[in-house]
């Protein structure tokens, strides 16, 4: 079979069949962003149709000639593509994860192929039943998580109830609050739980609330589903609770009752994800109320600006993401959890500093984090899934098998925690707290289940890859087992007859092996296949592989024939016990589940501490102060400093308190502004989820939330502008920031008029610095924004140098301050300086970007001609009406234009000039520029002139 038919298997229908098919896919309601896929030969491939056909064509295949027409050809019949189980699988999991579709898959209804029924349903925020379909084979790294959200206006207040439910660690949460007009908390909780999925309800008499609910809904990549109005009902909400959670104190007493909004909220998320109709999930789930003040708060455009989280834009690169230059961590839960750490980043100064000790530790000894990264968390399997599997009933033998090694394995790594060389109290301190008393407990509590597993399963026929129990555990399977034992030895002994015939070393030259396609069977290399060459009455050929040639024997054939006739007989038969087993084995599961929260604690802790080691320039502990000053000693962008070709060049950073809290920065297009703003409030957030930052050293104040007005982007299909985009994230900023935030704002009103736009970005700025008086970055090209500084102590100005360099004299060179338009040769230095640079050099951008000549020239004349007629203005880079004043002397500028004169006049002069073509013309006016060269060179008023023309 060829690979493109495995991956495109065959769909054969005949016409009545066919035609009633087609009859059902076309009564089928048209769904918005619904993938429908349809189960062919129990699951063995699948098959799509009409417009979800051409979309898979498209973007799983490439190419629009997989796709075959039933019932009709190309122009009337139904699109229809095919895949494998495998592809299937692959493209779901990026349909719900990355392209936020739904998806329904359809069985046969009574194996007819004409009439069909919804098997599984999902959502990217509910995957219970695809779960095991889609991770069966593949990493789990993001738990998909679906939120309820109610609200109600009131005349002086917006109360907000939101319920979140993660099936799979079986919790609830709920909160209840109290928002501003543009949901800055709401959209802060959404970043925090990583939400994939939100339910609202549909638009009513609060339609313009709504509207803002679902662009910051959007805003954050978050699916939104309406549901009826009639399913935010909290009446039934006691009832389903008693049933869900699991036996504790009364349900009517809890306190989480009281919160109305998030009630309603909880009992549509209930609803949704259909967890009632499990009765595994009876008795399992635990509530708790989240509070929003417990992690900084970030908003959508400060996730963007600081690359927390890969992008569509990121291509191949894993590190143009801060969570993909910190992963270094060894199991799936270790990822789930840091990409959680990042979105929520702490307030506690404790807290914080245990982190930052507990990657301290393992920063120093490499010995202990080479040791625990590559021998014991590499072999650490997803307790999260296996616990969710034991559950739900989904556990098989080989699961149990699983977790026991695991258990076996858990002393050794005890021993490794408790050996932490040159740890002072403190530290051993927290390692007993963290892991090794946790590890401890978890160790003696699962000794049973170790007991059990070596009392009942067969670990010498699991170390085969082979999950049965062992024979002696019950008399019916002693008797199958003596059988499959005999003929096993059948096997060997063919084998070793084999090896005598063909004169090869049993072990070394010939194989024994089970195929997964021809049972027990030998393999011998290439090379050594000759030798089966005219013995094929006893030898038969099975497949020529890279890894050698597989055949076999008569004998041996019939034994394994027999022997998996044997095993299969006895999975049967064990299949009761084997379950019997199982459910020992989950009574289990919260110790899992524990261990799981401890496994993904280290995982991440040693990913930090690896991140900070294996940087281009290690990173180092930054001291962590509740309130006060940024100090930051040769500061870089973590992200940046690792790309190739990329020689990061380092700055100071100095946010002081009454003296430097509002920091205008100024300079050339390209020069490294922006950079330099996101840096600092990368590292911010890096010192704040516990890890070492870019720095030589580092003093970092705690700030309740990052916030960011950063790029130009607009939003076309919802009918937001450039300027309005901006706008929207800036008034979040204003209504959201505290005196503890960090403000980030990068070019604030460029997208409207001049004027206008100066005039905003000054009021935002003294509204700041009046009224908010927190830490801002404030990049801007307004650089009359920089007199702001002249009005409050507070402010400082800085700005981005660079050196430009006159075209006509190589050693004259302008630092970033002044300089005119006819110099040409500008460069970046990426070095942050005091004071202000009263030019943006956008048209020297444009020369670097190879604009053509004409353009540049009638750039640099459309400029002076603005300054002249407009005097100095907002962002026009000028601080006179004529920027010559500024560079020429009186003296310069009436020697040059008579230089000018004299030379225009002896032109005109010319004999014939009328009649010159002009080749001619130009040849003359060469003629003259080398006479006059000498005067040209002695004045530079004369070379801006010629340079602007």
């Amino acid at each position: 079979m060829s690979k493109e038919t495995a991956d495109r298997p065959d769909l054969e229908l005949d016409k009545p069949t066919e035609q009633g098919f087609c009859r059902f896919v076309n009564s089928l309601p048209q769904q918005e962003n619904t993938i429908r896929v349809f189960e062919r030969s129990n699951g063995d491939y699948y098959s799509v149709h009409g417009a979800d056909a051409e979309y898979v064509a498209n973007v799983v295949y490439k190419t629009t000639t997989v796709l075959k027409y039933l019932g009709g050809n190309a122009s009337t019949g139904l699109p229809s593509c095919t895949m494998s189980r495998m592809v299937t699988e692959n493209f779901l999991r990026d349909a719900l994860l990355k392209y936020q579709l739904r998806v329904e898959i359809y069985a046969p209804l009574d194996g007819k192929q004409s009439t069909w029924k919804v098997s599984c349903t999902a959502s990217p925020g509910n995957l219970q039943q695809v779960e095991e379909m889609l991770f069966a084979n593949t990493e789990m790294v993001s738990v998909p998580l679906v939120m309820a959200v109610s609200f109600r206006v009131s005349v002086d207040q917006m109360r907000v109830g939101v319920a979140f439910i993660d099936p799979a660690q079986r919790t609830i949460g709920v909160s209840e609050f109290v928002d501003n007009d543009v949901f800055s908390n709401l959209e802060s909780l959404v970043i925090q739980l990583g939400v994939r999925e939100c339910l609202v309800e549909p638009e009513s008499a609060q339609k313009l609330e709504h509207k803002k609910l679902v662009g910051v809904l959007q805003r954050c990549g978050v699916v939104v589903t309406e549901c009826s109005r009639s399913h935010f009902s909290d009446s039934d909400i006691v009832q389903d609770l008693g049933r869900l959670l699991a036996p504790s104190a009364p349900v009517a007493s809890l306190p989480e009752l009281d919160l109305k909004r998030a009630m309603g909220a909880l009992a549509v998320a209930i609803w949704y994800l259909n967890l009632l109709a499990d009765e595994s999930n009876f008795g399992g789930f635990v509530i708790t109320t989240h509070s929003l003040s417990q992690f900084m708060k970030l908003d959508a455009s400060a996730v963007q600006a600081l690359n927390l989280l890969p992008s569509a834009t990121d291509g191949a690169s894993k590190t143009m993401s801060l969570l993909g230059l910190l992963n270094h961590c060894k199991t799936s839960q270790g990822q789930r959890l840091l990409a959680q750490w990042l979105k929520q980043p702490l307030l506690s100064a404790e807290a914080i500093e245990d982190r930052l000790d507990l990657v301290e530790l393992f920063f120093n000894d490499i010995e202990m984090r080479a040791v625990l990264r590559s021998t014991h968390l590499r072999s650490m399997p997803d307790f999260k899934r296996l616990s969710n599997r034991f559950q739900r009933g989904f556990a098989s033998l080989q699961d149990v098998v699983r977790v026991y090694q695991v258990v076996v394995a858990l002393p050794a790594l005890v021993d490794v925690l408790g050996t932490s060389s040159g740890a002072d109290s403190r530290l051993q301190s927290l390692f007993e707290t963290y892991y090794v008393g946790e590890l401890h407990k978890l160790t003696d509590r699962l000794q049973a289940l170790r007991s059990l597993v070596e009392e009942k399963v067969d670990l010498d026929m699991a170390d085969n890859h082979e999950f049965m129990l062992r024979a002696d555990y019950d008399e019916g399977l002693q008797e199958t087992r003596s059988q499959m034992d005999r003929e096993m030895q059948r096997v060997h002994e063919e084998f070793i007859r084999t090896s005598s015939a063909l004169d090869l070393e049993a072990g070394k030259k010939l194989k024994l092996e089970k195929h997964s396609t021809f049972g027990h069977c030998m393999r011998v290399s290439r090379t050594d296949g000759s030798r089966l060459r005219g013995k094929s009455t006893k030898f038969f050929e099975l497949s020529t592989q890279k890894t050698g040639v597989f055949f076999t024997t008569s004998t041996m054939r019939d034994a394994s024939r027999s022997y998996k006739e044997f095993s299969e007989a006895y999975g049967r038969a064990q299949a009761a016990l084997v379950r019997e087993v199982i459910c020992e084995a989950a009574k289990y599961s919260v110790e899992l589940e524990a261990l799981n929260k401890i496994v993904a604690h280290l995982d991440v802790v040693l990913s930090f501490a690896e991140a900070s080691s294996v940087a281009p320039i290690p990173y180092t502990r930054p001291v962590v102060s509740t309130q006060g000053d940024f100090k930051l000693v040769a500061a870089r962008h973590p992200c940046l400093e690792v790309q190739d070709g990329v020689s990061f060049i380092a700055n100071d950073v100095d946010l002081v308190q009454g003296e430097s809290d509002f920091v205008i920065i100024t300079g050339p297009n390209m020069g490294g502004k922006s950079t330099y703003i996101r840096q600092i409030g990368v590292i911010a957030l890096m010192t704040q989820v516990g890890c070492f930052v870019p720095c030589d050293s580092a003093q970092v104040s705690i700030v309740d939330c990052i916030l960011a007005r950063v790029g130009a982007g607009d939003a076309q299909l919802k009918g937001v502008s450039t300027f309005m985009a901006e706008m929207l994230e800036t008034a979040s900023i204003l209504k959201t920031a505290t005196s503890r935030s960090l403000v980030i704002i990068d070019e604030l009103g460029r997208g409207t008029s001049t004027y206008d736009g100066f005039g905003l970005a000054w009021a935002i700025s003294e509204h700041i610095i009046n009224e908010i008086k927190c830490k801002c970055l404030f990049a801007t090209h307004f650089h009359e924004l920089t007199e702001i500084e002249a009005v409050y102590p507070n402010v400082d100005n800085r700005h981005v140098m660079a050196r430009i360099t006159n075209s006509n004299t190589s050693n004259a060179a302008a630092t970033a301050t002044g300089g005119t338009y006819g110099c040409r040769d500008l460069t970046l230095l990426y070095k942050i300086g005091k004071g202000v640079c009263d030019q943006s050099f956008g048209i020297h951008v444009a020369e670097l970007a190879n604009f053509p000549d004409s353009v540049l020239r009638l750039a640099k004349r459309k400029v002076e001609e603005l300054e002249d007629f407009g005097g100095k203005g907002p962002g026009d880079g000028s601080s006179e009406m004529d920027v010559d004043k500024d560079e020429f002397s009186k003296d310069e500028m009436a020697n040059g234009s008579h230089i000018i004169e004299r030379f225009l006049g002896e032109f005109t002069a010319t004999p014939g000039l009328d009649k010159m073509d002009p080749e001619n013309i130009a040849k003359r006016v060469n003629e003259l520029r080398g006479k006059y060269e000498s005067d040209i060179s002695a004045n530079r008023w004369v070379q801006n002139v010629i340079a602007t023309l």
